[in-house]
């Protein structure tokens, strides 16, 4: 057998692909002179790798299921179709004598769709047939059900999965961006200082060697210790979060970013496994009389006991449509339309021991109810089953032609199905035909949203008013409905609609215009409504980061009815706020059009798919984004991976505001990726967003705490020990220059050897790095007053006016504490370095107790281990002090004197100000 594959490449030219004949391998590929040769490749329970085409499954079945958590983000499983015309061989090994190939298109990034077609060679005539989404397994997906043959259309780049991934980039917070460039501004001040002494030196000899030893002497203006203490920072802003009991589980994977928790103004979150989890609860059904609730199903079991206890003969017909049902009939309807109308299949487990094929065989499987799960293409549709089945009316097997219901007596009740109409996002719901066997009646039953079905419905005062309820609760709705149709009608439609679905043009109109013939005044039978449950506290959470300023989009995979349900139940939209649904948009024209719609619309969140959202881009980026920063909340619906990362990064580029991108799931890593800061949780899709995150965390609710409280903090102490680290730096750099110009501006340094190393090191290290322990407000506080958080985002902590007051204080102090020793020095220089450097450190010591806001008994050891070091170190600096002059009652007053001048001001303005014009925290911690 011999499979030719060609792509139709951008350039034009083809690859042709050889298969070879040996199916007993997964995947493998060797390249022989420009011929690529595939084994076939069987796999069950694997992770693919490359993209299938699914020639063959080895039940009768013709199906299995996978699973695309790691593409997608949706948990549960699809359900994929082999190719009919090399199922339908009659054994296995059928498949090498055949001669056919697979036309398929070029690579792209969607996700959604796939098209191509299959052809068969060796028949007269030749057997052509059309290959979608569903024919194919994709790479980054797994065989949940069922072992499969597969030939190999695409590898490696061209994969979709790889094709929606990116490079990660090196991520810079903000605030080393700041501290960047008030570093450029000291090296620009440390150039001009030299230059001004060189010149006041009148360029006298030899001025440009002047000119470096002043550079040398002034280079304590560059804080080179900065970096170090930054980075010490930021590990212990890691280890406190790693520690922190209210948030457990919580890693930190960047010793770079902690910061940036704190600036975040836009949070990006998926919404499958991250704001829900993704599991389904039937919570409602409503008969338009009645309706019934979690605490009412019991009446629900007996209802449905009633009908199946009266035995009718085969062929009788149901009663006449016009007398009025009673509650026990229109209950045993809706229960039976549900159990029906569905894509749902029960799946049983192999019986342990059970290998190979032989597991296939229906003598080796256990069809006991506790052994049985439910797999579809929606957790919604299997958390309608799950309920049908707790109620009485269970599905207990399915294949692509027919399905088998057990009645609560335990009767088996056998459909035939003889059509099937899919969910599609345009029709916005899903029907099924069907044929009971005992009473060979037919049945048209449909069920999808109420915007859809509200006009196929005979007419009714209550439906519209109790979807809105539901709404309401959080609850996402179905209608369900059905139609009776006689042997007659059936027959003609089937001749219409396998005719419309051999045309060639307009295919797809002309199947749904046959379809919409069926569906005409049919009888609604109830309203269901199913609650996909929310992660613990999202609602709260939501409401925080709300109040804390920042604003949150939600981007997700799923389609647009479900991501407006969401968005509602988790108030991520408030009930007062307007939705506008952005319509889908093909072409330049419609999207302005539409565009201009919104732009009339005020205080509404938006709701937009990734289709319309991609040909907006296109033509009117800048107008969108702009359009969609001043909603409160903006939710995109149907976004691939790749257009994930694609918003982050236009938010980066129109805002330049910081993001946050937090998500669970495989899809989610590009997006994490191209965040400022990635938050990954670890869920139901595994732990491939968490190891790619900058920060993982177990549940949704600890991004509160995690932001407010450790984010909040980390920003406020970077902030203050960046800039003390340079006032350390300015401080002395002041005191050089004021000695150099007393001196007849001479290059001389003023402290040598170990006094230069010991200032920067041991005298003054300890209580400047203990700063990273100090915090405005309690960890509680932080929680109640999100608003607090509100500030950070404007950069006030640490600003050039912040620095520019830093460095007035350094020039002031630095003089006071020079010119104090020169004017208080007795006859030898000695004293002058003696006093000016135990005022100096003094000085050090007194300014970061003025700088503190909260005292941690780590910070009074760090003030007094320092301050014992250099009271111990005076013994053993002889080379630089006066042992005998240290000791006496005149060092102590001047050097007290000097400390006095050059700190009590600074205190008498930090007490007038914080009374003047107190802080925004100072009310709360009073």
């Amino acid at each position: 057998m011999v499979f030719q594959f060609f792509f139709l490449c951008p350039s034009g030219w083809t690859i042709s692909v050889l298969s070879s004949s040996l199916p007993v391998l997964p995947s493998a590929f060797s390249s022989l002179q420009g011929i690529v040769h595939c084994n076939y490749c069987t796999c069950q329970f694997l992770n693919f790798f490359c993209f299938l085409c699914f020639l063959s499954f080895l039940i009768p079945f013709c199906s299995c299921f996978i699973r695309t958590d790691q593409l997608d983000g949706e948990t549960d499983w699809k359900l994929k179709v082999a190719v009919s015309c090399t199922q339908r061989l009659p054994a296995l090994g059928d498949l090498f004598s055949i001669s056919a190939y697979v036309y398929a298109q070029k690579p792209q990034l969607d996700i959604h769709s796939f098209e191509g077609t299959f052809t068969r060679e060796d028949c007269d005539p030749p057997v052509h047939e059309s290959l979608s989404i569903e024919n194919t397994l994709w790479a980054s997906t797994i065989v949940a059900s069922g072992t499969v043959i597969g030939v190999v259309i695409y590898t490696g780049k061209e994969t979709r999965s790889v094709m929606n991934t990116s490079n990660p980039k090196n991520k810079v917070g903000l605030l080393d961006l700041e501290l960047n460039h008030l570093t450029k501004a000291l090296f620009v001040a440390l150039v001009a200082l030299s230059v001004v002494m060189v010149t006041l030196q009148g360029f006298v000899g030899p001025w440009y060697r002047n000119l470096f030893r002043f550079l040398l002497l002034f280079s304590y203006i560059i804080p080179i210790s900065l970096r170090v203490n930054l980075d010490m920072g930021k590990a212990a802003y890691g280890w406190m979060i790693m520690k922190d009991e209210s948030i457990p589980g919580t890693v930190v994977r960047t010793s770079t970013i902690p910061e940036e928790l704190g600036r975040l103004v836009y949070l990006l979150t998926d919404k499958t496994g991250t704001l829900t989890q993704n599991e389904m609860v039937f919570k409602r059904l409503h008969l338009g009389t009645v309706s019934y609730g979690a605490d009412t199903m019991d009446e629900i079991q007996t209802h449905l006991r009633n009908p199946y206890s009266q035995v009718r003969p085969p062929g009788a017909q149901s009663s006449a449509p016009k007398v009025r049902k009673s509650v026990s009939i229109r209950v045993h309807e809706a229960v039976k339309a549900i159990a029906l109308c569905h894509n749902v299949t029960p799946v049983y487990e192999p019986r342990a021991g059970v290998t190979g094929e032989a597991e296939y065989a229906e003598a080796d499987q256990d069809f006991s109810d506790g052994n049985r799960t439910y797999q579809a293409a929606s957790p919604d549709e299997v958390a309608l089953v799950q309920w049908t089945e707790s109620v009485g009316l269970t599905l207990v097997s399915r294949d692509l032609a027919s399905m088998q219901l057990r009645t609560p007596g335990g009767q088996i009740l056998t459909y035939c199905i003889l059509q099937m109409f899919p969910f599609t996002s345009e029709s916005k719901r899903m029907g099924v035909i069907v044929r009971d066997e005992s009473t060979a009646e037919i049945t048209f039953y449909m069920k999808g949203a109420d915007v859809a079905m509200s006009s196929i419905v005979q007419y009714n005062d209550w439906l519209e008013e109790e979807c809105g309820n539901m709404a309401r609760e959080g609850l996402r709705t179905l209608v369900v409905a059905k139609r009776a149709l006689t042997e007659e009608q059936y027959q003609d439609f089937e001749s219409r609609y396998s005719q419309a679905k051999l045309s060639i043009h307009d295919r797809a109109l002309k199947v749904a215009a046959v379809v919409e013939s069926l569906e005409r005044e049919m009888e609604l039978l109830c309203l269901t409504g199913v609650e996909d449950q929310l992660q613990a506290d999202v609602r709260p959470t939501l409401e925080m980061l709300r109040n804390a300023g920042i604003k949150i989009w939600m981007l997700t995979g799923d389609k647009l009815e479900t991501a407006t349900c969401i968005a509602k139940s988790s108030h991520l939209v408030s009930r007062t706020q307007d939705i506008h649904i952005f319509r889908p948009v093909t072409n330049r024209g419609e999207a302005h059009l539409e565009l201009n719609a919104f732009r009339r619309k005020h205080d509404c969140a938006l709701v937009i798919s990734g289709d319309s959202l991609e040909v907006c881009l296109k033509y009117y980026e800048h107008e969108l984004v702009e359009l969609a920063c001043q909603c409160p909340a903006v939710v995109c619906c149907r976004c691939s991976p790749t257009q994930k990362a694609h918003i982050v990064k236009l938010l980066q580029q129109h805002t330049g505001r910081r993001t946050c991108a937090i998500g669970d799931g495989g899809n989610d890593v590009s997006m994490i990726q191209a965040a400022d800061c990635g938050i990954g949780i670890e869920g139901k899709e595994g732990r491939q967003a968490s190891l790619a995150a900058d920060f993982s965390i177990t549940q949704f609710k600890h991004i509160g705490r995690l932001l407010m409280v450790h984010g909040r903090s980390s920003y406020k102490r970077s902030a203050a020990l960046g800039q003390f680290v340079m006032h350390r730096g300015l401080i002395i750099s002041t005191m050089q220059a004021v000695f150099s110009s007393v001196f007849y501006f001479a290059s001389v340094p003023l402290y040598q050897g170990f006094l230069m190393v010991g200032y920067a090191t041991l005298y003054t290290m300890f209580p400047v790095f203990s700063l990273v322990l100090d915090q405005d407000v309690k960890p509680e506080m932080a929680m109640l007053y999100p608003e607090l958080y509100k500030d950070l985002t404007k950069g006030r902590s640490l600003s050039f006016k912040t620095f520019l007051v830093w460095v007035v204080i350094s020039i002031y102090q630095g003089g006071i504490l020079m010119y104090g020793a020169l004017l208080l020095f007795e006859s030898e220089f000695v004293h002058v370095v003696a006093i000016s450097f135990t005022a100096l450190i003094l000085t050090e010591l007194l300014m970061v107790a003025l700088t503190v806001r909260t005292w941690h008994w780590l910070m009074a050891v760090a003030e007094v281990l320092s301050l014992g070091c250099y009271v111990a170190s005076l013994a053993f600096l002889n080379e630089y002090f006066d042992v005998a002059f240290i000791t006496t009652v005149t060092f102590v007053w001047k050097v007290s004197a000097i400390t006095v001048v050059s700190c009590l001001p600074l205190y008498v303005l930090k007490y007038l100000k914080r009374k003047l014009s107190p802080p925004s925290y100072s009310k709360l911690t009073s």
